[in-house]
């Protein structure tokens, strides 16, 4: 009986062993990232912070390569390979800390997600979509800092935590149904001005149907509900409203979710 007991502690021990290296990849926890808070109003300066990082490089790839609808040609990004490699190392060999503020983190992090996607497309290509590639969000594959993140890490773990809900429609998942990707970098120069750009043509667009009784919107809006504050509490129909062009949802109204489409975001 006494070893049934032991082997069974042994085994629950290595259970939750595993549990916790799969809960530290998906990204619910920081793995030692920097998380500052956005405190009132995010403005846009580079005064405030220890490093600015020049993100000039991957700038001018999101020009050279994605269309103004947001889809990415992942062919020619084949060939720029030799470039995105060097912009990648040169994020990797950065060292984010306390000294940076909330404007380059925000910056740095999201087009870290957003040119390591696409170097997990890349180096997966031809791929339907990202959901074939094999622990897509939870692997580590991305060297930081003596760590390795992963997609889900920097999103869940580092991202959202820094109280800026308008991230979620600045990182794209490689996937039709995703906000589409910015073809400029973030910086910390402009960074409001860019989340408030991503997060209006999102939820103008046709990723959602606005409408005052019956409003159809994206899974997004589902999946982090929790992120979505006015006045310090959720409200999903509130938020959304910020930002909708014309027609707003009424505060009573039942919000249904549109099926999310996970096919690649590739141009044809």
């Amino acid at each position: 009986m006494r070893t049934i007991t032991q082997f069974l502690t042994l085994l629950l021990i290595a259970f939750s062993f595993q549990n916790c290296n799969l809960i530290s990849a998906a990204g619910l926890s920081s793995q030692g990232q920097p998380t500052k808070e956005v405190e009132g109003n995010l403005t846009s300066t580079t005064a405030n912070s220890a490093v600015n990082v020049d993100h000039s490089a991957w700038d001018a790839l999101l020009k050279k390569h994605v269309n103004q609808q947001g889809f990415v040609d992942y062919k020619g990004f084949q060939n720029d390979r030799e470039k995105l490699n060097q912009y990648l190392q040169m994020l990797s060999s950065q060292n984010p800390n306390d000294d940076w503020s909330v404007q380059e983190l925000l910056a740095f992090y999201i087009n870290l997600y957003n040119a390591y996607t696409i170097d997990l497309i890349l180096s997966n290509y031809p791929v339907k979509s990202i959901k074939d590639i094999d622990g897509a969000f939870t692997k580590g594959f991305i060297p930081l800092d003596g760590r390795n993140l992963s997609l889900g890490g920097v999103e869940n773990g580092i991202l959202r935590k820094m109280n800026e809900p308008r991230i979620h429609f600045a990182i794209n998942c490689a996937s039709i149904s995703c906000p589409p990707l910015l073809r400029e970098a973030y910086t910390a120069s402009k960074i409001n001005e860019q989340l408030d750009r991503a997060t209006t043509q999102f939820i103008n667009g046709n990723y959602n149907a606005i409408s005052a009784n019956d409003p159809k919107v994206s899974m997004i809006f589902k999946w982090y509900e929790e992120d979505y504050t006015v006045n310090g509490k959720k409200d999903v129909i509130g938020f959304i409203n910020k930002f909708a062009q014309g027609t707003k949802i009424n505060p009573s109204a039942k919000l249904e979710y549109k099926d999310y489409d996970w096919g690649l975001n590739d141009q044809h």
